[in-house]
C-alpha cells in the first residue's frame, strides 16, 4: 500500500470567504471555482441534450393519448428497482391508463431484456409499449423479439453499448455514440428521470394536464428514488449527480419521501434528519439489493411503491432479513475464496494478476459482492463465478483503477472466439457467462489480458489522503463543515486524513470493533474519540500506546449531545 497526499492546486476560490479546509478539499478534487459547486435543480442541464429523446417523447405521448398498456422492464439491483418504481409512479401520475413492471428473476432469466422475458411479458397480457430501465443497450435479441411481437420499444440505459445497438424505436442513453449530454455518469434512474421530466414538460406545453383535470406532477417528488439509485449503483458523483443526490437527501431528511425508503432507514437504524450519501450506499442500498440477490427484486420494488407506512415497514423488515441472510452466505463464500487464493499463491509463487475464482456451491446472487471483497483485499481485478442452474457459469467482475474491465473482457472474447458466451458492463464492474468447461482456459486468458494491460505498479494499492489535521482543526465546526460539504461518493470521495495519536483508552466492542480515546503530544488537554470497525484479530488484542491511522472526520450523537468522532479507515502498520 502506498499512501499519498492529494495534490492541491494553489489557484481557485479567491476572496470568496470559503473556509480554508473546504477550499483545500474541493481543489484537490478538481473543483476549481465556486460556480462548480451549485446543488440546485436549476443548474441541471436540459434533457433535450439526450440523443433519442425526441423520438422517445413522441412514442410516450402517443401511448398516453391512446390509453395504451405500458410495461417497464427493469434490472434486479437497486438502480433497476428505483428506476422501475420511478417509471411506474411518474407515468401513473401523468395519466397513463395502464402501467406495469417486470423484473427478470436473475436465477431464471439472467440480466436484461431477453427473448424469454418478452415471451413472459406476452403471457401477462400483451403490452403496447415496452420501456427498459437500467438495461437494454445490449439486448439485441430481446428487442428483436419484442418488435416481432408487435411491441413498441424504448430503451433507457446507462451501460456502455457494444458495436451494435438494438433496433429499438428509441434509445435514450448518454453513453450511446453521438450523444452530447454533458454527463456520461448518470445511473439508470437518472436517465429515466430526465426522460420523464422532459415528458412532463412536453405534456404541460400541449395542455395535457389542464384538459384532463390532472394535477401536474412535480418531478422533484421522486428525487429520493433518484438519489438512492445513483448512490447505490456507485456511479461517479460528477456535478450533475451531486445535484441529484443532494436534492434527494434534502427531501429524505425532511421526511418528504417514499414510505418504503423511510422504512428501510428505520430498520437500518439510520437517523433520517442526519442522513448522508454513505447511509444510502451502506445501509439502504444493500437491503434493497438483497431482494434481487437472494429472492426476487419485485419485493424491493413493492417496498418502494407502497404508499401505506405500515405495509412499507413490513416490506422493509422482509428486506432486512434477506440482507442478514446475504451477509451469512457472503461470509462463508469469502472464507472459501480466501482459501482458494492461498492455494493459488502457493502453487504459482505469485498470485495471478487477473484473478478468477469459482466454486460450484457459491450463490450466484452474491458473487459480485465476493469479487468486490477479494478485489479490495488483494488489489487486482477479480471475477467470481457461480453456477447459473443450467450447467454454465455466471461471473461477476470487479476492477481496479487502470483496467477497463468491459474492454478487457471484449479483448478476451475477440482473441479467443467461443470462450465467452456473453458479457457486458462498465469500466469497473461487469458480468459475463461462459460454459463450465471453459473456466480454466478463460482464467488463463483473463490473467494474460490483465498482464497485457497493467504494470506491476498498478497492483500496488494507492490510498489518497487529504493530509493531516491539527488538534485545533479536529473541531465540531469542521466536522459539521465536512459532513455538509458533499454529497461525497465515487470519484468525489469523502475526505480521508492521516494522524498519529496517543492512545489513552481502548476497548473491544461488539466482538470485532475497537473503541479508542486518543490524545495529542502537542496539547495535553486534547482528547477525541475514535472507532475502528471490523478490526483484524491481531489489532483487537494489541495494546496500543501510540497509533497511526487513516480516518474520516465525523460527528457522534449521544443523548442529544454532539461530539467529534474519528471513523478509522485503517490502522497503518
Amino acid at each position: 500500500m502506498i499512501i499519498r497526499e492529494r495534490e492541491c492546486p494553489a489557484a481557485g476560490y479567491a476572496d470568496d470567504g470559503m473556509p480554508a479546509l473546504l477550499r483545500r478539499l474541493y481543489l484537490s478534487r478538481g473543483v476549481a471555482a465556486s460556480d462548480q459547486l451549485g446543488r440546485q435543480l436549476a443548474e441541471l442541464p436540459p434533457p433535450s441534450q439526450l440523443r433519442g429523446l425526441d423520438a422517445a417523447l413522441v412514442i410516450l405521448e402517443d401511448a398516453l393519448a391512446a390509453g395504451q398498456s405500458i410495461l417497464i422492464v427493469g434490472d434486479f439491483d437497486a438502480d433497476g428497482a428505483t428506476s422501475t418504481a420511478l417509471g411506474v409512479l411518474a407515468l401513473e401520475a401523468m395519466g397513463a391508463a395502464a402501467v406495469d413492471f417486470l423484473v427478470p428473476n436473475r436465477f431464471e432469466y439472467g440480466y436484461g431484456l431477453t427473448p424469454e422475458i418478452v415471451a413472459l411479458a406476452l403471457t401477462r397480457g400483451k403490452p403496447d409499449l415496452l420501456i427498459t430501465v437500467d438495461n437494454g443497450i445490449s439486448s439485441i435479441a430481446g428487442v428483436e423479439a419484442a418488435k416481432a411481437a408487435g411491441l413498441k420499444v424504448i430503451v433507457t440505459d446507462h451501460h456502455l453499448p457494444g458495436s451494435r445497438l438494438p433496433a429499438a424505436d428509441a434509445i435514450v442513453n448518454p453513453n450511446q455514440p453521438g450523444c452530447p449530454f454533458p454527463s456520461k455518469n448518470l445511473a439508470g434512474v437518472g436517465v429515466i428521470f430526465f426522460l420523464l421530466t422532459a415528458l412532463r414538460t412536453r405534456l404541460r406545453h400541449k395542455g395535457w394536464f389542464a384538459e384532463r383535470g390532472i394535477a401536474e406532477p412535480n418531478m422533484a417528488t421522486w428525487l429520493d428514488l433518484v438519489a438512492l439509485g445513483t448512490v447505490a449503483d456507485v456511479v461517479p458523483l460528477d456535478r450533475i449527480n451531486r445535484v441529484l443526490v443532494h436534492q434527494g437527501l434534502q427531501r429524505m431528511r425532511a421526511g418528504v419521501c417514499r414510505p418504503g425508503i423511510l422504512a428501510l432507514l428505520e430498520v437500518a437504524g439510520r437517523e433520517r434528519a442526519r442522513l448522508v450519501a454513505a447511509d444510502l450506499g451502506f445501509a439502504v442500498g444493500p437491503r434493497l439489493n438483497a431482494a434481487g440477490r437472494l429472492d426476487d427484486m419485485s419485493h424491493g420494488i413493492a417496498c418502494l411503491l407502497e404508499d401505506d407506512p405500515a405495509r412499507a415497514r413490513g416490506f422493509a423488515a422482509e428486506l432486512d432479513q434477506l440482507n442478514s441472510d446475504r451477509r451469512t452466505i457472503e461470509a462463508g463464500m469469502q472464507g472459501e475464496a480466501l482459501a482458494i487464493v492461498e492455494k493459488l499463491r502457493l502453487a504459482e509463487q505469485t498470485m495471478p494478476w487477473g484473478l478468477c475464482l469459482y466454486d460450484p456451491d457459491w450463490h450466484q446472487g452474491v458473487v459480485g459482492l465476493l469479487a468486490s471483497r477479494i478485489k479490495d483485499r488483494y488489489h487486482r481485478p477479480v471475477i467470481a463465478f457461480g453456477e447459473d442452474g443450467n450447467g454454465d457459469l455466471k461471473g461477476s467482475a470487479r476492477s481496479i483503477a487502470g483496467l477497463h474491465i468491459r474492454d478487457a473482457l471484449d479483448a478476451v472474447a475477440a482473441r479467443h472466439p467461443g470462450l465467452v458466451a456473453k458479457f457486458g458492463g462498465h469500466a469497473m464492474a461487469a458480468g459475463l457467462g461462459l460454459p463450465r468447461d471453459n473456466f480454466p482456459a478463460f482464467a488463463a486468458a483473463f490473467d494474460e489480458e490483465v498482464r497485457r494491460r497493467l504494470s506491476p505498479v498498478d497492483l500496488e494499492e494507492e490510498v489518497l489522503i487529504d493530509g493531516s489535521l491539527t488538534a485545533a482543526e479536529l473541531s465540531l465546526d469542521n466536522a459539521r463543515l465536512v459532513r455538509e460539504a458533499g454529497p461525497w461518493g465515487q470519484q468525489f470521495p469523502e475526505p480521508l486524513f492521516r494522524g498519529e495519536f496517543l492512545v489513552t483508552e481502548q476497548r473491544v466492542v461488539g466482538g470485532k470493533h475497537l473503541k479508542l480515546t486518543l490524545g495529542s503530544d502537542g496539547d495535553r488537554n486534547f482528547t477525541v474519540d475514535a472507532i475502528a470497525f471490523n478490526v483484524a484479530a491481531g489489532n483487537l488484542t494489541r495494546s496500543f500506546e501510540r497509533i497511526d491511522i487513516l480516518y474520516r472526520l465525523d460527528i457522534n450523537v449521544w443523548r442529544g449531545r454532539e461530539s467529534v468522532q474519528l471513523m478509522v479507515d485503517r490502522i497503518v502498520e
